[in-house]
């Protein structure tokens, strides 16, 4: 499964609403740190489909969603499980660090 692009149309349907845990990237196009972090996220979305989803918001096209969720400063990831935020970190981490938190979480 490759990661979701969700938007403030239909973030309540893809993240709060999913049957399964869903990792939302709030991320921009400009943000290195963003990019950095953009492969291993694809990778974790294929190897683990099905147990969690990985949702992408782009928060200049979608600015509502990143200040309902408090966002700061990107990129910032929150693990959703249920419809509630369980976990969540901001900054750029490498790929085993990014698995082992959401295995945690999940």
């Amino acid at each position: 499964m490759a990661t979701v692009a969700v938007t403030d149309d239909t973030f309540d349907a893809e993240v709060k609403n999913s049957d399964i845990p869903v990792v939302v990237d709030f991320w921009a196009e400009w943000c290195g740190p963003c990019k950095q972090i953009g492969p291993a996220l694809e990778e974790i979305a294929a190897e683990m489909g099905g147990k969690v989803k990985i949702a992408k918001v782009d928060v200049d096209s979608n600015p509502n969603s990143a200040v309902a969720m408090g966002v700061r400063g990107i990129p910032a990831l929150f693990i959703f499980k249920n419809g509630e935020v369980v976990s969540n970190r901001s900054g750029a981490a490498p790929k085993a660090a990014l698995q082992s938190w959401i295995n945690d979480a999940i």
